[in-house]
């Protein structure tokens, strides 16, 4: 008897196991941390304060612990200070850190004293918002002036600082006869004891910086022998006892008061932590740089809490949440306990006591609610923990090298031609985009020009396909039914506008939903026009082109877009901003206009049989070679370009360009159209969702940080791993159920076919073979054999855009359905003995009066 061999099997459940798992360690690591770790630092001032670490080698991006810390910029300092004045008194090293400050507001001011007679000297400066900056010259904190503010008397209004910085130390080191240390410890008491005083506050935050570390191998001789290290540790371990006690850092001292928790002096021992040999000359005073952080980090501390916590939430250091207004709350409400009350009805009111735990026709529902509410766990509280971008050329290119080798290894290959630009291949296309764009965005890559370029020319590859397969459509099929405009629309939009009424931000800062909504709906009203003329090619051509320039026309003028902007903020309460729309359509101007042509000669070509000519594998040949050379040269110009603002102006006129090189090669013969990879395809298939949800459940402070389930910024590799099988598990599903509450909205059992490109019948033209179904473009004429397997073949799957993913369990579950189920999706508005069933247009009109009235009430900042 033959031996028998091990088989290993993997259930097919798996990635719902793996899932489940990730996320509920996520959520486990996030209460142990919430309640426990950070319980005593919630808001993350004292990680601020005392926690971090440089980022990049130039020193210009500093990662406090734990939190995203904020650059500000002169008018959020006006904002924040208002008139109040900000006050600094020490040495030299308060000095700098005064000017540094100064330069902060108004960066026309001064970084440095004037001339070396004027570095022991005070200082007033006046910004352009009218706050006034003071320094005061005390490095032994004994003067009058000094006295005045640490034991003021009351403050006239508006006379209290807002910010008020004391350093001493360094000088009771460098001058013994002051009394050294003894002296020092004796100042320190009386100082902090009257700046801790809660009757006679000083200012509405004091710091009190640390005693510099000092770098020995660069101080000079008469320094280094009185600047010891030993000294300003024992010196700061002092400053640190006294300002922060240890019981007030112990997480486990649940049942202190809360007056022995706070400390109203900070003590930013972070400083010294940001300090490095390479950035200063003296081995004391350290580059401008580095100093320009710090003073950024004062700036977090005072200003975080205090503007205004409105989108975008790019600031988690010392900074709570904002509480949702009622209205946010009520929506809130209605969109995270939607599911739990459909699958909850059923048992309160139908009493069927076979019925399973969950059904198939509840699972859409439950999972909008649930991915919508760990969105808002993940981005709009401190569950989790938030962190910023920097990019790395090594992790980056790995990440991309690493996406192609699991791409390349999943690829299949049919038994058939597909076509051009078949659905397989479509679905390739946009899921190798999305994880390019997805990288892009993590890391922050925005900022290097030879990145951001490629990464415009995918987003234009989108607006490609969109143009291209709805021309094909409306060529082909020549529905122009509200049903399929309605069906299109709701499946791009229906999640978008979830999360943005959820999270409280802003329709079009999503902008990819609404840009290909803008576009379809061009696409709509330009093959409409006439439409009983759209198989004349001349007509059709002509009115394509007067669409290109009156649409050309309205974008080029500022003040339409205004117009219409300003009429819907006033008739809808919408507030959208006209300068950032007109900048994204304008970037892809044309390329969905180039999509139409395309589609355009593509039919043209097949109805002409051109590819039956003797001439056309020269002209395939020659095709490829160009596109190839297209290719080369669009890379060599993106990259000779000085940054990525210049080529923002040439984009919009050779965008055309690589995308249609691209498609050539990639149907450039029956192999390569036969062929795609599974793992890209799968991503294509929910990238409208991944698009929107890595907004605030893989990245965090709406793109402008990183999300963080396991805190320590040294585990950003595992996180990554975390965070993207749960941002991928979430996009998978929430587009299965998007899709299903789709089609209940439209009233369809199954969704209207989207745009199709492999389908040779044409309402004009007289029926045609299987086989003219198979020919493609930039192929030569295959043998009779090969055409003989392709008469028999079935007919190609069809390409979309990218809102639609593919074939779903729910589409094969309706296909295998028994007659107990419904012929409606699952969603019921009432149950009792009959439903009310409401129209397509009911149901799209109860939809716009709600979003309606919701803005109309909603509170904007």
């Amino acid at each position: 008897m033959a031996p028998r061999r091990l088989a290993v099997s993997l259930n097919p459940l798996w990635y719902h196991y793996v899932a489940a798992a990730t996320l509920g360690c996520a959520l486990l690591l996030g209460l142990f941390r919430y309640y426990v770790i950070d319980r005593l630092d919630p808001i993350h001032c004292n990680a601020l304060l005392t926690k971090g670490r440089w980022l990049d080698h130039a020193f210009k991006n500093w990662q406090p612990e734990g939190c995203m810390m904020y650059n500000y910029q002169p008018k959020d300092v006006e904002t924040c200070i208002n008139t109040k004045p900000i006050v600094f008194i020490g040495d030299s090293v308060t000095r700098q850190l005064f000017f540094q400050t100064a330069h902060v507001v108004d960066s026309t001011l001064p970084s440095a004293p004037p001339d070396d007679e004027h570095k022991h000297s005070d200082h007033l400066l006046t910004a352009k918002s009218g706050i006034q900056l003071s320094f005061h010259w005390d490095p032994f904190l004994n003067t009058s002036d000094t006295q005045k503010y640490i034991h003021p008397n009351v403050y006239q209004a508006g006379e209290r600082p807002a910010l008020l910085v004391v350093g001493s130390g360094l000088w009771y080191l460098r001058y013994p006869d002051s009394g050294g240390l003894p002296a020092w410890e004796l100042k320190i008491e009386s100082t902090l004891d009257a700046l801790s005083d809660p009757a006679n506050r000083p200012a509405d935050t004091v710091a009190f910086l640390p005693v510099e570390d000092v770098i020995p191998s660069k101080l000079s001789k008469d320094r280094a022998e009185s600047m010891r290290s030993s000294d300003i540790d024992a010196m700061n371990s002092d400053l640190l006892h006294r300002i922060r006690p240890p019981h007030i850092n112990d997480p486990f001292a649940f049942f202190a008061p809360a007056s022995q928790r706070e400390s109203p002096i900070a003590l930013p021992l972070v400083f010294n932590s940001m300090l490095d040999p390479s950035q200063t000359d003296d081995g004391l005073h350290f580059s401008d740089t580095v100093v320009k952080m710090q003073a950024n980090v004062l700036l977090n501390l005072r200003c975080n809490d205090v503007l205004p916590k409105t989108f975008p939430i790019d600031k988690t250091c010392c900074r709570s949440y904002p509480w949702p207004s009622p209205i946010h709350l009520l929506v809130l409400a209605a969109v995270i306990l939607w599911g739990p009350v459909i699958w909850f009805l059923p048992r309160r009111l139908g009493g069927n006591a076979n019925m399973p735990w969950v059904t198939e026709e509840q699972i859409p529902a439950l999972v909008i609610s649930g991915s919508l509410a760990l969105i808002y766990l993940a981005d709009r509280t401190g569950f989790w923990l938030k962190e910023q971008k920097q990019f790395s050329p090594w992790s980056f290119g790995f990440l991309c090298f690493l996406s192609l080798a699991v791409g390349l290894l999943t690829v299949k290959r049919a038994d058939n031609d597909l076509g051009f630009l078949n659905r397989d291949q479509t679905d390739e296309w946009k899921g190798w985009m999305q994880i390019a764009i997805l990288i892009y965005h993590y890391f922050g890559a925005s900022k290097i020009s030879g990145i951001y370029n490629p990464i415009r020319v995918l987003v234009a590859s989108y607006l490609f396909m969109t143009g291209y397969g709805h021309t094909t459509f409306y060529i082909k099929k020549a529905d122009f039914g509200f049903l399929r405009v309605a069906h299109i629309l709701v499946r791009l939009n229906l999640y978008t506008l979830f999360l943005a009424y959820t999270m409280n931000t802003d329709y079009i800062s999503y902008y990819f939903s609404p840009l290909v909504s803008m576009w379809y709906l061009i696409i709509y009203g330009t093959m409409f026009a006439g439409s009983q003329y759209n198989d004349r090619t001349v007509f059709l051509v002509g009115k394509i082109l007067l669409s290109m320039a009156l649409v050309t026309w309205f974008m080029k003028e500022p003040w339409l877009l205004e117009t219409v902007f300003s009429f819907l903020e006033h008739l809808c309460g919408i507030h959208w901003s006209a300068r950032e729309w007109s900048f994204r359509a304008n970037l892809d101007l044309w390329i969905v206009y180039f999509g139409m042509f395309t589609a355009i000669a593509v039919i043209k070509i097949r109805e002409y049989r051109l590819t039956d000519i003797p001439q056309w594998p020269l002209v395939a040949k020659g095709g490829i070679g160009l596109s190839a050379v297209v290719l080369l040269w669009y890379f060599a110009f993106e990259l000779s370009q000085p940054d990525k603002f210049v080529y923002n102006t040439w984009h919009p006129y050779i965008s055309f360009l690589p995308v249609g090189a691209f498609v050539v090669l990639r149907n450039a013969n029956g192999v390569l159209r036969s062929a795609s990879s599974k793992a890209f395809a799968f991503i294509g298939r929910c990238s409208l969702e991944t698009f929107i949800i890595q907004y605030h459940l893989w990245l965090a402070g709406d793109t402008k940080g990183i999300l963080l389930v396991i805190p320590g910024t040294r585990w950003r590799p595992l996180n990554m791993v975390l965070t993207t099988i749960v941002f991928i598990y979430i996009s998978h599903r929430v587009a299965e159920a998007t899709g299903e509450i789709t089609k209940w909205i439209c009233g369809t059992k199954k969704p209207p076919s989207l745009p199709t490109v492999a389908e040779t019948s044409n309402r004009q033209s007289a029926p045609s073979s299987q086989n003219e179904g198979a020919e493609v473009i930039f192929m030569a004429p295959e043998d009779d054999s090969s055409n003989q397997k392709e008469e028999g073949s079935a007919p190609s799957r069809e390409p979309d855009t990218p809102g639609r993913p593919g074939r779903r369990w729910v589409d094969r579950l309706a296909d295998d359905s028994s007659s107990q189920t419904s012929s409606r999706a699952g969603f019921r508005v009432w149950y009792g003995e009959t439903e009310w069933n409401p129209g397509v247009a009911t149901k799209l009109l109860i939809g716009f009066a709600t979003l309606w009235l919701v803005n109309i009430v909603w509170p904007y900042p």
